[in-house]
């Protein structure tokens, strides 16, 4: 009976791998129970697969996951989730941004009854620019969102059985870890840290795939976005009647007024052209998302398993293909 799992999701960490395992060995080493390294491997394109092979024929407690091809980091911890077998699961990535030396604390915080032990940053060693986006979009998001998701967190946490059970059972194939873990509920908390640079290598979130990410959460636990279209058809036609009211009084009092003839009409024109492809826009993010869940595609795809010979993998809503 394995009683902890360490889920880490890859894409072209080559670099780090090798002190990743360096790290986590001796914390896996030191637990109170059978531990298993459970890597997923998100279509690399560099040496990651080849060295997870290698850490396999080195521990065999490390097993991996190759996904047929790039999926995203969000399928990734998805797809691990479903092949984990500890009653408790650590996620942290491979780039050494989430200390490994946290995990005895988050399982201390476990034994205690918690659920979810979720990390969250107290300070982020990154450019100025990234730094102001996460602090805004995370702000924005806890304003916005149907669910109390906590400020400044990623998908560093550690999940108990249960949560995971009911995580793997949820059908949704656009998925954001982090705000599926505050909607399931059970007993959380934060432990707090300050969250260190890559240790090697250049990010893999790039600004559109973090944007990406954003539109998918806010679209995902909020429906506040598509109020905005009655927001600003309110607005426009409280507008109209302010330009009729003008216009009616430049005509008989301000007849020389700059403001009246075709400036005021392409202004008005310009107000709502971008009023309504807004609208457009935001009413094309859910419908998107409806597209992608009726399709009900398999959330991914398999070409590779090793080191989960003695499981039985049942499939759940979001099962995978393997090819």
């Amino acid at each position: 009976m394995i009683r902890y799992s360490l889920l880490v999701p890859v894409y072209n960490e080559a670099q780090n791998l090798p002190q990743l395992y360096q790290r986590l060995q001796p914390i896996m080493d030191s637990l109170d129970g059978t531990t298993e390294l459970v890597l997923v491997n998100d279509g690399s394109r560099d040496e990651s697969l080849e060295l997870m092979r290698e850490l396999h024929q080195k521990d065999r407690r490390v097993c991996y996951i190759n996904l047929a091809r790039n999926f995203g980091h969000q399928i990734a911890v998805s797809a691990g989730l479903q092949f984990v077998r500890g009653e408790a699961v650590i996620i942290l990535d491979a780039d050494l941004q989430d200390p490994p030396e946290l995990i005895p604390d988050m399982i201390a915080l476990w034994k205690q009854d918690y659920q979810v032990v979720y990390g969250q940053r107290i300070k982020r060693k990154e450019n100025w620019f990234k730094r102001f986006c996460a602090y805004g979009f995370y702000r924005v998001l806890g304003y916005l969102a149907s669910v109390d998701i906590p400020r400044d967190t990623g998908d560093f946490c550690l999940l108990d059985r249960r949560v995971v059970d009911v995580l793997n059972a949820m059908p949704e194939r656009n998925r954001y870890v982090r705000g599926l873990r505050a909607w399931v509920g059970f007993r959380q908390t934060p432990i707090f840290y300050h969250r260190p640079p890559r240790y090697a290598g250049e990010p893999k979130y790039t600004f559109r795939k973090s944007l990406s990410l954003a539109i998918n959460a806010l679209v995902s636990f909020s429906r506040v976005p598509l109020r905005l279209a009655t927001y600003l058809g309110f607005l426009a036609g409280l507008l109209a009647l302010i330009m009729s009211i003008l216009v009616i009084y430049w005509r008989f009092f301000a007849p020389d007024s700059p403001l009246t003839g075709y400036s005021l009409i392409i202004l008005t024109i310009l107000f709502l052209s971008a009023a309504q492809l807004i609208t457009i826009g935001i009413l094309g993010e859910y419908i998107g998302l409806i597209y992608e869940e009726v399709k009900a595609r398999p959330l991914f795809t398999v070409s590779e398993v090793c080191g989960f010979e003695s499981q039985e993998v049942a499939p759940l809503a979001n099962e995978s293909i393997r090819v």
